[in-house]
């Protein structure tokens, strides 16, 4: 515990020295919007969104970038010091999920600087949702061949074996908690601070399994750092926004934290903010594709309260304190 706490430290005071030429060299290139334009996946302009945030155009995005870079370093050098094997399928399924999602989002970051008359915000969703789905299936294939993990917790049942029926299974985690984490990242603070909340539970988590997880938890403690120091400049008004290079890369790290520690259960109910940002948003698209109307006043849920006349302050505030109260259950529910 002292060398993960050791570990959480100098993540945060390395990360929290770097970022500050890091975002006075993202506001010199001019990495940012210029309008808020915003999409939905069906390639459709979602002017409640622009209503709202139009005041944040020029601000930044990117911090994910630097987050990537610094765990990755930081974390190999603590495997090392540590004598983590390097040749670890768990290692691989961490770094390869945090690397090519982040890849994937940088793409699409990169895209919206240079929008293109067929594609308006980078990849079509459509495209962009192939690709994680792929990515998803060789990380569960890992999961399953590699690691023999084909089993969830079950609170009152014990383990489940799901034997091949992993694959999609753990696919189908990967693909929904990327995407909740990305909807989820619309105000300041919001989706950074719930996934604090999320590190935290999940260190606690590991902890007890630190023998057998070691890489996971080195992981979790220097990635806790880095995203807290991230949040320091994101809170309102954020000076620095994560992008889609960051904000898939975390959510699938954090979906194959979840996996690893065999607690999927305990993953939706400390990530359950996630869970309701993505379902309100599916249930508006699904409508609006299907039936040809929304069926919520807004979505995703913030989006909704925003329209209520909810300030943004309040609405962040108030979901990390319901996201610490998840995770107080979630982490409950993980050891009974």
């Amino acid at each position: 515990m002292v060398r993960l706490l050791g570990l959480i430290l100098s993540s945060f005071f390395i990360s929290i020295i770097l970022f500050v030429p890091f975002i006075d060299f993202l506001y010199k290139v001019k990495l940012r919007r210029h309008k808020q334009l915003t999409r939905d996946m069906f390639n459709k302009r979602t002017p409640l969104f622009d209503k709202f945030n139009s005041w944040k155009v020029g601000t930044p995005f990117g911090g994910g970038i630097l987050i990537i870079l610094i765990v990755i370093v930081w974390t190999s050098w603590a495997y090392g010091i540590f004598n983590v094997p390097i040749n670890s399928w768990a290692i691989f399924v961490i770094f390869f999920a945090f690397i090519s999602f982040g890849l994937l989002g940088f793409y699409d970051d990169f895209k919206k600087l240079v929008p293109t008359k067929k594609s308006f915000f980078g990849l079509r969703f459509r495209h962009k949702f192939i690709i994680q789905w792929i990515l998803a299936f060789i990380i569960a294939w890992v999961f399953y061949y590699q690691l023999h993990y084909d089993f969830i917790n079950i609170h009152g049942v014990g383990e489940l074996h799901l034997r091949i029926l992993y694959i999609p299974f753990a696919a189908f985690v990967i693909v929904a908690f990327v995407n909740a984490f990305n909807i989820t990242d619309g105000l300041d603070g919001l989706a950074s601070g719930l996934l604090l909340i999320c590190l935290v539970a999940f260190l606690c988590i590991t902890a007890t399994q630190f023998d057998q997880n070691q890489p996971v938890g080195i992981f979790l403690a220097v990635l806790l750092g880095s995203v807290a120091a991230f949040l320091y400049f994101n809170i309102y008004k954020a000076r620095l926004w994560l992008g889609d290079v960051g904000s898939l890369a975390l959510g699938a790290v954090l979906a194959v934290i979840g996996l690893l520690t065999g607690k999927v259960l305990a993953l939706v109910i400390i990530g359950g903010i996630f869970v309701v940002e993505i379902t309100s948003s599916l249930i508006q698209l699904l409508g609006k594709k299907y039936l040809g109307r929304k069926i919520l006043p807004a979505a995703p849920f913030h989006l909704y309260l925003q329209k209520r006349g909810w300030e943004e302050p309040k609405i962040v505030m108030r979901a990390w304190i319901i996201g610490f109260f998840l995770a107080i259950l979630g982490i409950f529910i993980a050891f009974i």
